[in-house]
């Protein structure tokens, strides 16, 4: 019996590793705005959806690093639908606390920017399957704010 049971569990998963699923991928990673405690950097994500049903979002997770060291980490709650058929664009925003910056001098450097690995898990819920994570990597560079951009854009 556990032999059959597991011949289905593997027939099964086979078939399920060969339904289309959504793909996702970042776009651009760019400053939006200072407050009194961090600054804020804002994720763009596409996301295709080859369904012709639109599919619920649960959750967004998103984990910041530089230098090797994890230096914001969030995750946003029922952001919406992906469109059926449809290229969906997300923002996620990341906010980068004041302190964990300065104790990242020595990678800002002269040039004033930090260079970054932004992991992001994007859960969806899919019809047969339930919850699916789709994992996505951008690695880059971003600008710190200076003084004219910190009073040029809304707090």
């Amino acid at each position: 019996m556990a032999q059959l049971l597991d011949k289905a569990k593997n027939f099964a998963a086979e078939k399920i590793s060969d339904v289309a699923k959504p793909e996702a991928h970042v776009t651009d990673v760019d400053f939006k705005r200072v407050s009194k405690d961090h600054i804020e950097y804002l994720a763009k994500v596409s996301v295709q959806n080859p369904y012709s049903a639109s599919i619920p979002i649960c959750e967004i997770k998103y984990s910041f690093k530089s230098a090797s060291r994890e230096i914001a980490t969030g995750r946003i709650p029922d952001p919406g639908s992906l469109k059926g058929k449809d290229t969906t664009m997300l923002d996620v925003p990341v906010k980068v606390p004041y302190n964990v910056l300065m104790s990242l001098a020595k990678d800002i450097g002269a040039d004033w920017d930090i260079d970054y690995q932004l992991d992001i898990g994007l859960v969806i819920d899919l019809p047969v399957i339930g919850n699916f994570t789709i994992p996505l990597s951008h690695n880059g560079e971003v600008k710190l704010p200076s003084l004219s951009s910190m009073f040029s854009k809304e707090n």
